[in-house]
């Protein structure tokens, strides 16, 4: 067998192999320890890691199709590697709402930190400059300069509700009201930057460099069927719900755990922060070692804009919704949802200096230096350990 053919069978085999030990897990352990946890952390991530492969090869041949540029292709991937996050989310803002919107909250910080991260792995000039594609210089800091005055403002409302309260003494929320009015404003401003991405960058192009996606095929390249990229979008989506859902479970076990040792609640919300966005370090890891560097900034760009622009605003609507619906209790009894307290204001308000670093580091000269590098991975985190340990 040919190494192409087989790299071509890769997420079939990581298929197989990670439903195999979800099933072990799900129908032969019955205790509910660190094996239980340790085979679905394990066959969920295994998942992960194949819908992200047959993700990939949908979004590849799509572009390829149509020509488009593979920084966009790589932020519709990145859409939706945001369902296994998803899935997590609903089953831990079920359980533990308050944890949940911290949680949601902390993905940002996380996901900034791996884009510093990752900026450090891509090829550099002989100055020492990662040069960044031209779609997340022009648009993506737009979404980090919005995103930081969103964090500030919201922050500061809710420092003022609690420090002005009629009853100093009384417990302060956001109801379902606040969550559904900021949720949808949020998702308006998702759909229009999606919808300004794929007018401005996705027609035809000159590749700006060689690790675009070429506009013209190799002639003897043989381009995949609309029916094959459905099938690898489809089974990408639903593969990525089962190990989205498998590694919220471990998590759950993970974070008990951790609360039985005596560790915050804010460190237990970290670590879940992290599995919640597994499906985007997957793929951002995946296209990378493909030597697709675009489609991979896109996803490191999108684990950032994508959480308070559509990761957030979800979770706030369905949090408002299962509160309506009596699946969580109103913590008010008449609608009150998330507790204005340390916890739920500091991860808000320090999303501020986190987007702030990161706008201007990327939007000076397109480029991103060592000491940018070094700046940004430092302050997120700084802000990680300041929640961590004081928040």
């Amino acid at each position: 067998m040919s190494e192409d053919a087989h790299e071509s069978k890769q997420w079939l085999w990581l298929l197989t192999g990670g439903l195999l030990l979800i099933a072990i897990a799900t129908f032969l352990v019955d205790s509910h320890g660190w094996l239980l946890a340790l085979l679905l952390g394990l066959g969920g991530l295994i998942v992960v890691f194949a819908s992200s492969e047959m993700m990939i090869k949908a979004v590849d041949g799509y572009a390829k199709r149509k020509k488009m540029n593979s920084f966009v292709a790589g932020t519709m991937a990145g859409l939706s590697s945001n369902i296994p996050e998803l899935v997590m989310l609903a089953f831990v803002l079920m359980a533990t709402p308050r944890v949940g919107f911290i949680v949601t909250i902390l993905t940002l910080h996380v996901g900034a930190a791996a884009f510093g991260i990752y900026c450090s792995t891509l090829p550099r000039d002989v100055e020492g400059n990662a040069h960044l594609p031209k779609p997340l210089v022009d648009l993506s800091t737009d979404l980090y300069a919005a995103a930081a005055g969103i964090f500030f403002s919201l922050g500061v409302i809710m420092l003022l509700m609690k420090a002005f309260s009629v009853d100093p003494g009384a417990d302060v929320f956001l109801d379902t009201t606040d969550l559904y009015i900021f949720g949808v404003i949020l998702l308006m401003i998702q759909s229009v930057a999606i919808t300004r991405l794929v007018k401005r960058f996705s027609g035809v192009h000159k590749p700006e460099s060689a690790e675009d996606i070429p506009v013209i095929q190799d002639k003897d390249e043989t381009l995949l069927s609309i029916t094959a990229i459905l099938s690898f979008s489809i089974a990408g989506l639903i593969a990525s719900v089962i190990g989205g859902h498998s590694v919220g479970e471990f998590a759950g076990i993970l974070v008990h755990e951790l609360e039985e040792a005596g560790y915050s609640e804010m460190f237990g919300a970290v670590i879940l922060s992290v599995f919640a966005s597994a499906g985007a370090f997957v793929m951002i890891g995946t296209a990378h070692f493909q030597k697709k560097y675009n489609i991979a900034m896109a996803n490191a760009s999108g684990a950032i804009t994508q959480v308070p622009f559509l990761v957030l605003p979800i979770a706030m609507i369905m949090l408002a919704a299962f509160t309506q619906t009596g699946v969580i209790p109103a913590l008010d009894g008449i609608g009150g949802v998330v507790p204005i307290d340390i916890h739920t204001t500091s991860a808000i308000l320090l999303g501020f200096p986190s987007m702030l670093v990161l706008w201007k580091a990327v939007q000076d000269d397109g480029k991103v230096n060592w000491l940018e590098t070094s700046s940004m991975v430092a302050i997120f985190l700084l802000v990680i350990y300041l929640l961590v340990a004081h928040g």
